[in-house]
């Protein structure tokens, strides 16, 4: 199979963050930072990235303003040529950094927030003040002449505002809302019976973000993540995997797709281990789903082979315990109907790490 060179990658720089959302797609066992890269090791993987073709990075964690060299990481890709886009929970982040970050040459900033009113934004992540905070930091970026992006994770406790967050990204002059349904992964996955929303207010979401698209359309730019559980096909992962973009985790772990290591019997090589373009072209975790080669019936047979590639692999290891089966949020899977059986919803498992990071 002749593998195309990767046009992004999501880079974790750290696990660490001052926040506790339990939608968190993390992993359950969370790398600490005496495991995290080195300033030159990660300078070493973003030049063996550009080489590569990679012309977009995100730069996650975690929080990744908790890495005191985020400047000379971002003038690094900056100087390959490589776009930056800083995802971050903003509340450790201040005035005087985000111009730096700016100078270094960041690209773009994306802001999540766990809620459009402050109530929700401090339940959910168990953060004092953070509402405020993340929206000075918008009003900073917008200053500072960057685009801002606004992420809403949307679960059971905010789905009832989505309209809101709709207002506050216009009030806060952002270019793109991003209207994410919960992915559940990680600590997601453990939390999904407190945080799946009724069907009803999903479909309710839906319909809502339809037509508010094509009232703001050339004004407001509504990216729609749709709820796996209450979908009728599955979406492609990241493109289909190892398609064109890759994840580096906080160690270096070079990973198709932000929850990859969840899956038992594949295993994943470092980018200080091997080369870059090694793993990407010729390693057997990578290679291992890629195309539509591999798929089962129905998926095998099915027309739309070519768009979902057979759905999220990550999923259907969660909830079949094959990583080869159809994903079950397609309505041919035997599972599907499954997607919805769960648990009444108990008290959420707040995502941790070490130490408690010290609040701004």
């Amino acid at each position: 199979m002749t593998v195309s060179p990767p046009l992004g990658m999501l880079v974790e720089l750290t696990h660490r963050c001052p926040l506790q959302c339990g939608y968190c797609s993390n992993p359950l066992e969370l790398l600490k930072a005496d495991r995290e890269l080195a300033t030159q090791q990660w300078k070493a993987a973003f030049a063996q990235a550009a080489e590569l073709g990679v012309r977009q990075a995100h730069l996650s964690g975690g929080e990744p303003t908790l890495r005191p060299e985020l400047e000379e990481l971002v003038a690094c890709l900056s100087d390959h040529g490589i776009y930056t886009n800083l995802i971050t929970a903003a509340v450790t982040l201040d005035r005087d950094r985000l111009f730096a970050l700016r100078d270094h040459g960041l690209d773009h900033v994306q802001i999540s927030f766990q809620g459009a009113k402050a109530e929700t934004t401090e339940l959910v992540g168990r953060y004092r003040g953070a509402h405020e905070k993340k929206r000075a930091v918008a009003s900073w970026v917008r200053e500072a002449g960057l685009p801002v992006t606004i992420n809403a994770p949307i679960h059971r406790l905010n789905i009832h505002e989505v309209p809101d967050f709709v207002a506050l990204a216009l009030e806060l002059d952002a270019e793109r809302l991003e209207i994410a349904n919960v992915q559940y992964y990680g600590w997601a996955y453990l939390n999904r019976a407190s945080l799946l929303p009724d069907y009803e207010a999903v479909m309710a979401q839906v319909d809502y973000v339809a037509q508010i698209r094509a009232e703001l359309l050339g004004r407001l730019n509504i990216d729609f993540v749709t709820p796996d559980y209450y979908a009728d096909y599955p979406k492609p992962c990241m493109g289909g995997w190892a398609a064109d973009a890759f994840v580096l985790a906080p160690d270096g772990t070079m990973l198709p797709c932000h929850a990859a290591q969840s899956i038992d019997g594949l295993s994943f090589h470092r980018v200080t281990d091997r080369p870059l373009r090694e793993i990407w072209e010729d390693s057997e975790s990578f290679n291992r789903f890629r195309g539509t080669d591999w798929l089962p019936e129905p998926c095998r047979s099915c027309d739309r082979k070519e768009i979902d590639f057979g759905g999220c692999r990550c999923q259907a290891f969660a909830l079949t315990g094959d990583a080869a089966a159809t994903d079950p949020g397609c309505m041919h899977s035997p599972h599907h109907a499954a997607l919805r059986e769960l648990p009444a919803p108990k008290e959420m498992q707040p995502r941790k790490i070490g130490r408690a990071v010290e609040r701004a």
